[in-house]
């Protein structure tokens, strides 16, 4: 085993869920053995740059973990994983859905747990525009796509767009397998000895407790890294993205996790690693 460097790469998102997460551990306010060299980008950047190894810990989708396993372990802490968090596939107008199969669907990136979502839905075989997550929107409003899978922000602004709900892909999710969904999860190098991982994992949890006891401290922070957000969405965001299971996902979480990621695989045609997906 390598010794581990005192220094990490972490891959987050800009999102407010992330940055809400990860601002005690990134500006030293709570205690942790390593200093995190923060690399901020979209989740599917994230996940292409896992892919490489390039990431030391990193924020994935759920859509890349059967390709990555292999290289990268799963944490309990930091997730993104609940009821009610699921992506939306909006359109311009209701669509039914006799006339779902062939339409046109703009993605926020093939690797995303949404698009994962769709190809396990079935129902949606059409042509797929993958593009930036915050121009799906755009997309569909233009007639660039006939419907769009909206993550993030999208879930509280897509009204205001005049755009419509299709879909509800974390319902569909909860009433076909009765889980929560999970969205993204935190992954750490399998290179990193498993002491040192359970450390990072230590430290997100202490990171996401301070956040909580202090909750206006990383309001800054949140802000400067939003994309276009008003504060009530924010906090929305917030609410919604950061749940228990980010503190802990515990059985009910991993079972979730395990259960995404076996089907994805499948669709795949991979296997999960014989040492498991978690440290």
């Amino acid at each position: 085993m390598e010794k581990t460097p005192a220094v990490l790469s972490l891959g987050l998102s800009p999102c407010p869920n992330d940055t809400y997460i990860f601002h005690a551990l990134l500006r030293n306010l709570v205690e942790s053995p390593f200093i995190f060299k923060p690399y901020m980008a979209d989740v599917e950047k994230l996940n292409t740059l896992a892919r490489s190894g390039t990431l030391d810990v990193t924020k994935l989708s759920l859509g890349i973990v059967p390709h990555i396993m292999r290289d990268y372990a799963l944490l309990s802490s930091g997730a993104a994983l609940g009821w009610g968090v699921g992506p939306l596939v909006v359109a311009r107008r209701f669509l039914p859905e006799p006339a779902w199969g062939k339409a046109c669907m703009a993605v926020p990136g093939l690797m995303t747990t949404a698009n994962l979502l769709l190809d396990l839905h079935g129902g949606f075989q059409g042509e797929r525009r993958e593009m930036p997550f915050n121009e799906v929107m755009p997309a569909v409003l233009r007639g660039g796509a006939d419907m769009g899978v909206i993550i993030h922000e999208g879930r509280f602004t897509y009204e205001r767009h005049g755009l419509v709900k299709i879909l509800d892909l974390g319902e569909w999710w909860e009433n076909f397998f009765h889980m929560p969904l999970p969205l993204g999860v935190i992954a750490v190098r399998r290179h990193i000895s498993g002491q040192a991982a359970l450390a990072v994992e230590r430290a997100i949890t202490k990171s996401l407790a301070y956040a909580e006891a202090h909750p206006e401290a990383s309001g800054e922070f949140v802000r400067a890294h939003a994309r276009e957000m008003d504060e009530e969405v924010m906090r929305a965001h917030i609410r919604t993205f950061v749940t228990d299971f980010s503190r802990e996902l515990g059985s009910a979480g991993k079972a979730a996790v395990e259960e995404l990621v076996a089907r994805a695989a499948e669709l795949r045609g991979l296997k999960a690693p014989a040492q498991g997906l978690f440290l």
